[in-house]
């Protein structure tokens, strides 16, 4: 895939992108991806369209959250994507990815319909938010790990010693900030009318702190169709990606 930016209030923003005919597809991650993390996700989509996987702000070839931070400006940023590519697009998000492409959507008809893996509303781990703006980087991805997703303390200590921890770190530089933000998120009032549909991780399914804010997310739009991931929990997108790809090509293909 190929590279593109693009600028909005004076912060440029990243994309990884495929050209193609049709409507396009947007890919927005969560708060422990980037766009490169999601390109097998992308190439396992069965879809002839135009294909943006974008960086958010903080990560990727993306600049800097900003000092007014908060989801709006994800949605503005994603917005300022569907005016560079224009409409109608299709989007699909990941996590905190999922809750900004849903938002998006309640504000701009130009998104037509969205896909959302294990997307959340708050309460969401605030419990966690002093000890992580406390935090250094390698503490923020054991925190993450750890306090958030519940993984035992030796399996995020050997996670330490691989090559994908740098990359870790990277990625949680802008989380607490994510977090605070998503804290202090309230829906806009026309998320109950988006035609969306729902991928959720079965290990989540009931278990804090996943499942509890995917269950908010249904309470509002209880329209949506959702589909279980058998086996998986969380990150399908890391530990079968064609799986999560072949998944979204179906839903996509529901929708036509």
């Amino acid at each position: 895939m190929e590279s593109r930016t693009i600028s909005t209030n004076g912060v440029q923003l990243h994309a990884l992108w495929r050209p193609g005919d049709g409507p396009a597809i947007v890919i927005v991650a969560g708060a422990m991806a980037d766009a490169a993390d999601f390109v097998a996700v992308a190439e396992a989509i069965d879809h002839d369209g135009p294909m943006f996987i974008v960086d958010r702000r903080g990560r990727g070839g993306s600049g800097p959250l900003g000092t007014d931070y908060d989801l709006l400006t994800e949605v503005a940023d994603l917005r300022a994507w569907i005016d560079e590519i224009g409409g109608p697009v299709v989007l699909v998000g990941w996590s905190l990815g999922g809750t900004i492409v849903l938002e998006t959507a309640a504000r701009d008809d130009r998104a037509v319909s969205v896909i959302a893996y294990d997307p959340p509303l708050p309460p969401f781990a605030a419990e966690v938010l002093p000890a992580l703006a406390n935090a250094d980087l390698d503490e923020r991805v054991t925190i993450i790990n750890r306090d958030i997703s519940g993984l035992p303390a030796e399996e995020v200590a050997a996670m330490q010693k691989t090559p994908a921890w740098a990359h870790l770190r990277e990625l949680a530089a802008p989380l607490a900030a994510e977090l605070e933000a998503l804290n202090s998120f309230v829906p806009a009032p026309g998320w109950a009318a988006i035609d969306a549909s729902f991928l959720v991780g079965e290990l989540c399914q009931g278990v804090p702190p996943y499942g509890p804010a995917f269950e908010r997310v249904s309470a509002v739009i209880p329209s949506a169709n959702v589909t279980v991931l058998e086996g998986h929990g969380h990150l399908a997108h890391v530990e079968d990606p064609a799986f999560l790809g072949a998944e979204i090509g179906r839903l996509l293909r529901s929708k036509q």
